[in-house]
């Protein structure tokens, strides 16, 4: 009793000071002008494929740290990769914006490849600090997912069959409320001493700065290509990373087309004060709604 009556955080449950801990950094998503326009459905092809991009360095990272720390009590409780994993998904995306060779066409930003190397770090050294990093990505996308593909289906035409939008779907979760208080509940069981749950909420507010960091450095490049007036390869400013060497080549398949007319309706100008919004928007919906669900 003593001690709760010193630090009356401690008699909180782990989400709830999660909540609390990330409100102000979520209030300065939720509030941005960004949010309105891509709930407008002002979002462009070019951007959602960036954002598609980046999410899946991030997520192929932060799935490689769970699989390694699966087995270790203070990940284990919450270890759900078949409700939640999101590589394979963004890898079918990946494969119908950018075709076969999605692989050696995909950009990774310094700011995506500064998030990767912060959760190889903890993964590898800190483990306990992978529950903040899981709950704010997972539960946030969760959240906010279904409507985000409602939105990003009309704005980019993209089929009704879901192609595009893999990421958004979630078929191992069957009941979003009641799976997310299952998460809630067992990541609130977590042992945890209160120097380590101040950790956990640290890394918590640091996930969502590393998130908005990754898509200010897309909107910076997209921003910058239309102040020169002249198209750049997004290839040339960004590291890329050889994912896989090995990719197979074929005959150019009825959707392959489809995907070619796709890419090329990308480079249609637009004025550069809608790119530059553009950009950060898809973010700001992204993890306000999807935290504000939480």
């Amino acid at each position: 009793t003593s001690v709760l009556l010193l630090f009356p955080s401690m008699s909180k449950d782990l989400s709830e000071l999660m909540k609390e801990a990330t409100k102000e950094v979520h209030e300065q998503a939720e509030n941005t002008p960004f949010m309105k326009n891509f709930q407008k459905g002002q979002v462009s092809l070019q951007e959602f494929k960036l954002v598609t991009a980046s999410l899946y360095f991030i997520y192929s990272a932060l799935e490689e740290e769970i699989e390694r720390n699966k087995d270790n009590p203070v990940y284990a409780p919450v270890y759900f990769p078949a409700e939640l994993h999101r590589k394979a998904a963004l890898e079918e995306d990946l494969k119908y914006f950018y075709g076969s060779n999605w692989r050696k066409e995909i950009p990774c930003p310094e700011a995506t490849q500064k998030y990767v190397e912060r959760l190889h770090y903890i993964g590898k050294n800190h483990p306990e600090l992978l529950v903040a990093h899981a709950y704010t990505r997972y539960l946030g996308d969760l959240s906010g997912g279904q409507v985000l593909k409602k939105i990003a289906q009309k704005a980019l035409q993209l089929p009704s069959t879901g192609e595009g939008l893999a990421f958004f779907t979630f078929d191992g979760v069957s009941n979003a409320t009641k799976f997310k208080q299952l998460y809630r509940s067992r990541m609130n069981a977590l042992e945890m001493d209160h120097a380590t749950k101040k950790r956990v909420l640290e890394e918590a507010k640091k996930a969502f700065l590393l998130n908005i960091q990754v898509f200010e450095a897309l909107q910076e490049l997209v921003s910058k290509s239309q102040e020169n007036s002249h198209p750049v390869q997004l290839k040339a400013e960004l590291r890329t990373r050889n994912v896989n060497k090995s990719y197979e080549h074929g005959p150019v398949s009825g959707k392959e087309s489809e995907r070619t007319n796709r890419r090329h309706t990308d480079m249609m100008p637009t004025t550069p004060l809608v790119r530059w919004i553009l950009a950060l928007s898809f973010l700001a919906m992204t993890v306000a709604m999807g935290l504000f669900a939480m």
